[in-house]
């Protein structure tokens, strides 16, 4: 209690309203609501802080894999998110330069869910935030957290909203689950420097676009790469990310037009098949932009901060598609460590996180961090024409070996639920 007293004095107010809780978790993204909801769903008492109002777009490649979808099932919402999903992404292929290429994607084993979808992030982060609440979450949106203070068994956490209310919540876990493109919260220092390598998000729909459904196309491009998938509604999306000196060129390049007019331009210039796709086709509004990502590997786990899942924990380059999958797969992962250990909703020293945490360390890296370097490999290649140029006459002979990078890539492979793990197959709300 005296945490938490210490952040309402943070706020300023002897008055702020104090709210006790098994964790906080703070975002309510595909990491953050599927850890809500799994832990609520356990007989957790849990609170989500999160700063943006729902629904809301965001920069993304959209694409979840097949062994997401029982995911999205056990929690509650594969069936409505199914009815909003692009058609099942049964081709996989490579567009770079002149060079097309395309063979069949590997299906999974489930024989529910034998390839994967597209779905909007303004659908799934929507459906998996309503879900935690009806589980019995407590929902804060839209706040920002404002204080932090405390540690494992009695963190505090001071909250606000822009029209200046003011609130605190107690935790004995703390869990991070803020997004690409967000700072931690609360993070101290200044901002990275800015350097000509940063990778620069950038996503669009587009109607009217040339490509067929279900097929996932990958673009290799001078200084970035990117992706296109047809959604629910017949809309393509568009995502690609592009170096800092790749874009200032590019709109050199085009007096007076924007960031996301020089990136659309660069695309069709650069890659015939994304200038195919486009030719005839309507964007629909602006270009979303973000950035810079920061791919790699983070702590997973600290005593001032809690636990890390999602992009706060790692984060693959986009170019393999795999953000939404690692996100609601370390929730599973860090659910599972959470409930395996009673001992964390109690006081919870110190040493009883740092084992949960080891424990949780060891599952995701032995589950996700491959996805990470295997992302960083294959950006690397893609962003880089002769490297990329030297493999296309392998893969012209041999198009299946883009079959092979999707297994490596993550889009057959089931999540090992391991030891404490539970099931949601007759979830119906909240104990």
């Amino acid at each position: 209690m005296r945490e938490a007293r210490r952040c309402a004095a943070q706020l300023g107010t002897a008055r702020a309203m104090i709210r006790e809780h098994d964790a906080v978790v703070i975002g309510a993204g595909a990491a953050g609501a599927a850890t809500a909801a799994l832990l609520a769903r356990a007989g957790w008492s849990v609170a989500v802080v999160e700063r943006r109002a729902f629904p809301r777009r965001k920069v993304c490649g959209e694409c979840v894999a097949a062994p997401n979808l029982p995911l999205l099932d056990e929690l509650g919402v594969g069936a409505e998110l199914a009815a909003v999903a692009g058609p099942p992404l049964e081709r996989d292929a490579l567009y770079a330069a002149d060079v097309l290429l395309e063979t069949a994607l590997p299906a999974a084993h489930d024989p529910r869910h034998r390839y994967g979808r597209a779905i909007a992030r303004e659908d799934l982060d929507t459906a998996l935030a309503r879900r935690a609440a009806a589980l019995g979450a407590e929902l804060w949106q839209p706040w920002t957290v404002t204080a932090l203070a405390g540690g494992p068994g009695a963190y505090a956490i001071a909250l606000e909203t822009r029209g200046g209310e003011r609130a605190a919540l107690r935790a004995r876990v703390l869990i991070d689950a803020h997004g690409s493109w967000e700072r931690a919260p609360l993070a101290t220092g200044g901002r990275a420097r800015r350097t000509a390598g940063d990778l620069l998000a950038f996503k669009a729909t587009f109607a009217g676009a040339d490509l067929a459904p279900g097929v996932l196309p990958v673009l290799a491009l001078p200084g970035g790469y990117g992706g296109m998938v047809v959604g629910a509604r017949g809309e393509l999306t568009v995502a690609c990310c592009v170096r800092r000196d790749r874009l200032a060129r590019c709109r050199a390049a085009l007096s007076g037009a924007t960031a996301g007019e020089a990136v659309e331009q660069w695309l069709a210039r650069s890659c015939r098949g994304a200038r195919r796709a486009l030719r005839h086709a309507r964007r629909n509004g602006r270009w979303l932009a973000a950035g810079p990502i920061r791919p790699g590997f983070r702590p997973l786990w600290s005593a001032p901060r809690g636990f890390a899942v999602g992009n706060a924990a790692g984060e693959a380059h986009p170019l393999l598609g795999e953000g939404i999958g690692m996100a609601l797969q370390g929730a599973w992962l860090l659910a599972a460590a959470l409930e395996a250990e009673p001992a964390a909703r109690g006081d919870g020293a110190p040493e009883v996180h740092a084992r949960i945490a080891r424990d949780y360390a060891a599952r995701w890296r032995a589950q996700l961090a491959s996805r990470v370097r295997f992302a960083s490999l294959c950006a690397a290649l893609a962003m880089r024409p002769r490297m990329s140029q030297a493999l296309l006459p392998l893969l012209r002979r041999r198009p299946e070996a883009l079959a092979l990078c999707a297994r490596v890539g993550g889009k057959v492979r089931a999540l090992d639920r391991g030891r404490g793990s539970f099931s949601f197959e007759s979830c119906e709300g909240p104990r």
